[in-house]
């Protein structure tokens, strides 16, 4: 990656990573991902913003050498999570006089993750400051998003802020800034939903201190910088709000067509009364894209049929990433089938103890399903069709 100016003084030297394929196995990444770190010079004094991936470390340093940086006075690690840290170890090394600038928590994870000496940590907080001479790096600490230590830079002379987590997106892109493109938007969202999702109460107060500032720009620690940060601050206000939409989810599991074939008549009756609908096959679907439209579903329902005694495992999986995801979904149900007993009902329940949704009657029958199972998928419908009215969603 070559080095970009961004605004006079101010560069981009990260990495793009074209080919990963996964991040932190869990999210597929279809688009790679960018490990974003910036210059920023001032008249007197040089600050890096975050680092890369430790992998990246060789590109990075060539990246600074491009950029003629031959002295650092400081490093701000806005997130100790290595794959923005990582080369933190190397660059105090290359620049033994640096001070890495960080909050209270973030200098117990980087002495932590990294084994960074305590006496090369400055400690700041809300509000504090630091001069580089004609440009001022402010800081705003931002737990919870998504880590405890988390915090955002602001430069006040340019307002520009560094954001790092926050308002990013796993897309590996030539373009240093975005373009507004539904590529970007669902890369944005895909990473809101598996990385912010949970926090999204944080979210919503620290976009009130974002607002406030009223950036200019919003140069996060993946994906493209935004010149309009009313693009994606209101993407986050909708993404972060507690207003479901009229959509209903199902993610299944079906061993030898049972569950698939009451899934198929839910789907077609949710259609039939106006309701989105988006089932997910969990033997070939993504993750990512569950969790995407999680975060606009009102109402999930997972299909399983019961393995010995509980859900299938791929269901159960699905329940673990639902409960720890935490989405803002007001209704649940289960469907399936079972050839002997077991509690998959309840199991599947017992698993998501994270979400305030109010459990449906569930539709699980023995065996092969016919009309009077067909009835109970209809009055299922029916019964989140009325909810859904009641939520004045349709």
């Amino acid at each position: 990656m070559v080095v970009r100016d961004i605004l006079p003084g101010i560069e981009a030297v990260g990495v793009i990573d074209w080919h990963r394929m996964a991040f932190d196995d869990l999210m597929d990444l279809s688009d790679g991902t960018t490990y974003n770190a910036y210059v920023v010079r001032g008249s007197e004094k040089t600050a890096l913003i975050d680092t890369v991936e430790a992998g990246f470390d060789e590109e990075y340093v060539t990246n600074l050498i491009r950029a003629k940086i031959d002295s650092v006075d400081y490093i701000v690690a806005n997130h100790a999570e290595q794959d923005h840290s990582g080369s933190l170890p190397l660059l105090l090394e290359l620049f033994p006089m640096a001070v890495v600038v960080t909050t209270e928590k973030g200098k117990e994870l980087l002495c932590s993750l990294l084994l960074i000496e305590e006496e090369r940590i400055m400690v700041v907080e809300e509000n504090d400051s630091l001069s580089l001479g004609d440009k001022t790096l402010v800081f705003y600490p931002m737990p919870w998003v998504h880590w405890p230590e988390t915090m955002v830079t602001w430069v006040p002379e340019d307002r520009i802020l560094f954001s790092c987590d926050l308002f990013g997106s796993h897309l590996a892109t030539s373009d240093v800034f975005s373009d507004g493109s539904c590529r970007l938007h669902e890369a944005a969202k895909r990473y809101f939903a598996v990385i912010m999702q949970p926090f999204r109460g944080k979210i919503r107060e620290y976009l009130d201190a974002v607002e406030a500032l009223s950036p200019a720009i919003i140069a996060p620690g993946h994906g493209p910088a935004y010149r309009d940060p009313a693009e994606i601050l209101s993407l986050y206000r909708d993404w972060s709000s507690e207003e479901g939409k009229n959509l209903v989810v199902i993610p299944f599991v079906s061993m030898h067509s049972s569950t698939k074939w009451m899934v198929d008549q839910l789907v077609d009756a949710l259609i039939q009364r106006g309701i989105q609908v988006r089932p997910y096959d969990l033997g070939t679907a993504s993750p990512g894209m569950i969790a995407m439209d999680l975060i606009d579903a009102t109402t999930i329902v997972i299909g399983t049929p019961t393995v010995h005694f509980g859900p299938h495992p791929k269901a159960a999986n699905i329940a673990y990433l639902t409960n720890i995801l935490k989405p803002k979904a007001r209704y649940m149900a289960v469907i399936g089938s079972f050839g002997w007993g077991g509690k998959t009902v309840q199991a599947l329940g017992d698993m998501m103890p994270k979400l305030s949704a109010e459990m449906l009657e569930p539709v699980y029958v023995k065996g092969k399903p016919g009309e009077q199972e067909l009835v109970a998928v209809i009055s299922l419908a029916d019964e989140i069709y009325k909810r859904h009215h009641d939520n004045h969603l349709v």
